[in-house]
Formats: structure tokens, C-alpha cells, sequence
């Protein structure tokens, strides 16, 4: 079977244009003519990019994962108090999504549950602010959660701009030909809890932490942690195989409204997230996954991006 060609992209050198690599690990692209043609060509194929040089903390991360923990361990009917639809603010609890109905599959509820945050700082339009920049919901019982999302979050939205940055280059464009459209961006952001069999039970046939889709949007920001019950990635050529992990990287993936951007040079990142595998029941793992949105009211090839993410949030909901 062909291996799924996704690359490490060190982004300290590719804005510096330095092509030594110093200090960016082994089989990282560095120089920022390799960069822009890795990246091509791995969204191209896959939807798939490692990032590393980023510079976030991975102290922050973990400190955000043991605290998100303790919620995620509380009673069910705590947790209740602090429940959501897909696409709000608060507690996704078990069985909440099905992500393969975004794909028109219908799979069994998906094993994971999300606390989940986005925007919440006012345009001033009161339309746009009344559907996409609400005030999230921070559990009382994890009190110190909230400063530590929020540092991250400002740095996931530095982080985005700085690989849209690239992006532009890649396609053939200027470096703010994706970030003109982010002055002030929608995203949301999940703390994916995926607990092992203990809790969820014995997989159904077709079931999984996450099933098969693509995400719907600009760009994936994800944190995750290496697993049996992990992230696989589907291309043509390969099929689906596991994800290549790399605990200093961030994995990047695209969405649909980025490769409806791009004219469907760039394929959306077909993904899905395995199981608890049966030979490690009790395996626990924890992804931070912030999706980056473009600026309310961008219409991308006829389509008003937005509206096109409210209705697949919607499709994916059970119910």
C-alpha cells in the first residue's frame, strides 16, 4: 500500500526563508520554495499538513487537557447543567454527533464527548454577533479552565494566520490572499474527550470516536495525542491509514471551504478517528482541535461561507 505523503512544515524557517532546518527535526520541509511546494502537494493529495516551530507551550496544552480531564470525570448529571446543541457553547455529551452524516452515512453516534467554546467578541453588527459571537460557557467546577482556553485560543489565531500566510504563497497567490478575510474571524474549539470501553461500552459495527468526514471550513488546528483508538486519514492512492504523530507538531488539515476556495486544487481532508481498540479498552485520549473561520459574510465561488457551516453543524447533529 502507497504511504500518505504529509509533510513537516518548520515554521520558524519558512517565514525567514532559511533553508538549514536548524532546529527542526528530522524530515521537516525548510526554505521557502521546498515549503510552498510541500504544502501544494500535500494538500493536493491528502489535506494534511505537521506544523512545528510554532512556539506554542506544551505545557499549556497539557495543563489544559488535566484540567478539561477533571470535568470530563465528573458525574453525568453535573456535566448536564452545562449542555449544548452541536454548534454551541458548553457540554457535547455522548452520543451528540455523528460526524459520517455530514458525508450522507449513516453511522452510529459518534464516542467522544466536546466541551466546546468559539468567538465571542462583538463586530458590533448585531446580526453577525447574535449568531456567531456569543459569551461561551465556562464550568464552575474547573474554574482555572477559562484563562488557560483563552491563552490558547489567542495563540491558535496567530498560529492560523501565520499558515494561511503560507497557504497563499503555496497556491500560487499573495501571502494575505486568505488572511484579507480574517479581520476579525469566527472559529470554534473542542476539547475532545475519547474515554475507553469502560465507559462508552462495546463499539457498534461502523462506530467510531469520530466517524468519516470532512471538517467544513477554512483550517484544522489540531493538538492530539498518539493512540490505538487514533486519527486516520483516507486519500485515494492509500486508502485509509494512521496519521503520522509527532508530539512538538501541530497536525493542520483543510475544510471544504477552503478547497471550494482554491477552485478544488485542494482536497478537504477526508479523517477519522478510530475506536478504543479492544487489545487497550481503558485507552483515554484528549485532541484540542480549534477550526479558523474566515470573516462573516465571505462568499467563497457563490457560496456565503457561514451559512454553508451552520447547515453541516446541523447535518451532523443527532438531535
Amino acid at each position: 500500500m502507497t504511504d500518505i505523503r504529509i509533510p513537516t512544515i518548520h515554521l520558524a524557517d519558512a517565514s525567514t526563508g532559511a533553508g538549514t532546518g536548524h532546529g527542526a527535526g528530522p524530515g521537516a520541509v525548510t526554505g521557502n520554495e521546498a515549503v510552498t511546494g510541500a504544502i501544494d502537494r500535500a494538500l493536493r493529495e491528502a489535506g494534511f499538513l505537521l506544523v512545528t516551530g510554532h512556539g506554542v507551550d506544551p505545557a499549556l496544552r497539557a495543563e489544559i487537557r488535566e484540567t478539561a480531564r477533571r470535568f470530563f470525570h465528573l458525574p453525568a448529571a453535573v456535566k448536564e447543567r452545562y449542555a449544548v446543541r452541536v454548534g454551541g457553547r458548553g457540554w457535547l455529551g455522548p452520543g451528540a454527533e455523528a460526524n459520517g452524516y455530514a458525508e450522507g452515512t449513516a453511522t452510529p453516534p459518534d464516542l467522544k464527548e466536546s466541551l466546546s467554546f468559539a468567538a465571542d467578541e462583538p463586530t458590533g453588527d448585531p446580526a453577525v454577533d447574535a449568531e456567531w459571537f456569543l459569551p461561551n460557557t465556562w464550568p464552575a467546577e474547573v474554574p482555572e479552565l477559562k484563562p488557560l482556553v483563552e491563552t490558547y485560543l489567542r495563540q491558535m489565531r496567530a498560529l492560523s494566520d501565520r499558515i494561511l500566510d503560507l497557504l497563499g504563497p503555496a497556491l500560487g497567490e499573495e501571502p494575505d490572499f486568505f488572511t484579507r478575510h480574517t479581520g476579525h474571524p469566527t472559529f470554534g474549539f473542542n476539547i475532545n474527550w475519547y474515554p475507553g470501553r469502560e465507559r462508552t461500552g462495546e463499539p457498534e459495527p461502523g462506530q467510531f470516536r469520530i466517524g468519516p468526514h470532512t471538517d467544513f471550513g477554512t483550517v484544522t488546528v489540531l493538538d492530539r495525542q498518539a493512540g490505538k483508538g487514533g486519527l486516520q486519514v483516507h486519500t485515494e492512492a492509500a486508502g485509509w491509514q494512521d496519521a503520522p504523530y509527532d508530539p512538538e507538531a501541530f497536525t493542520i488539515n483543510i475544510g471544504d471551504l477552503m478547497a471550494g476556495w482554491t477552485g478544488g486544487r485542494w482536497r478537504s481532508g477526508r479523517h477519522r478517528v478510530l475506536p478504543p481498540p479492544a487489545d487497550a479498552p481503558t485507552e483515554e485520549l484528549i485532541s484540542l482541535v480549534y477550526f479558523y473561520e474566515c470573516d462573516p459574510g465571505t462568499t467563497i465561488h457563490g457560496i456565503e461561507s457561514h451559512a454553508y457551516l451552520r447547515a453541516q453543524l446541523d447535518a451532523i447533529a443527532t438531535e
